[in-house]
């Protein structure tokens, strides 16, 4: 079954929303990703027999997958393809196994990620440091496994020159990363938008290259008031095709609201 689309019979169809939304998926931007940090089978359905249309990455959080019965993340997998949705692998896991395994065990990551169904995981360095070197390698070593890849730049822990993170973006995406996520904490301070972040981000990163992340309450400071701000803003700055990462499953609908107009911030102007 494929996610079904929003046609010409939908409620209030007279009404106008912004047309520089990809409204159609496959999409190139205005991908949003949302978070499953354990969603029950029948949850995540009735989440996809809805929302499905506005959802196109799912990220399996953290080191979660590790917890499942075999049996239950391979049809959650296979739930989420059968509606379009992508599902990956969050880039923590793949830390996690590397700080306490070493580099040989990435080797079977790969091939047990590709065995359960998943095409793509996130590589990372939010709480284990990578050198440039272990970062591309780590990345080429993914890629030519079968793996699709997502390169997250930043920290959870510091605030990175933005330079920094456009410079590790780059280095991403040229060992074969297909995207590149922006952690959330290096875009907030004290639950305020960095703005001199997001600038450098809009001019020096391509638009369909890059996937900018929503912080939430495991960052320091973030309210519930900060996330909504922030998607206000980057909805502002970057228009109703921007990436965006990490929104909360509850909250799709009204993210989807406020990319066409039709949210709290009322309608967006070119």
């Amino acid at each position: 079954m494929s996610s079904r689309s929003v046609g010409a019979d939908a409620p209030f169809a007279f009404v106008p929303i912004d047309r520089r939304r990809s409204a159609t998926k496959p999409r190139r931007t205005g991908l949003s990703m949302v978070i499953d940090d354990g969603l029950p089978l029948p949850y995540a359905r009735g989440v996809l027999e809805l929302a499905a249309p506005y959802i196109d990455l799912i990220k399996i959080k953290t080191g979660t997958a590790r917890l499942y019965p075999r049996d239950q993340l391979v049809r959650k997998l296979a739930l989420y393809e059968e509606f379009g949705v992508q599902p990956f692998l969050g880039g923590q896991f793949h830390e996690y196994v590397f700080a306490t395994l070493g580099e040989p065990a990435l080797a079977a990551f790969y091939a047990e990620a590709l065995a359960l169904g998943f095409r793509t995981i996130e590589i990372s360095d939010n709480t284990v440091p990578l050198t440039p070197e272990q970062r591309r390698g780590q990345i080429m070593a993914a890629v030519a496994s079968g793996l699709a890849v997502f390169g997250e730049v930043g920290s959870k822990d510091t605030l990175s020159n933005p330079s920094l993170l456009v410079e590790q973006a780059h280095l991403c995406l040229e060992a074969g990363a297909r995207l590149v996520l922006v952690e959330a904490a290096e875009l907030v301070e004290a639950g305020r938008v960095r703005r001199d972040s997001l600038d450098v981000i809009k001019r020096e990163l391509p638009a369909d290259r890059v996937m900018i992340e929503l912080p939430g309450p495991w960052i320091a400071g973030v309210r519930s008031c900060d996330i909504e701000e922030m998607k206000k803003i980057l909805f502002a700055e970057f228009g109703p095709d921007v990436n965006l990462a990490n929104i909360a499953v509850t909250t799709i609908y009204d993210t989807e609201a406020q990319r066409v107009g039709l949210g709290t911030g009322g309608p967006l102007h070119d």
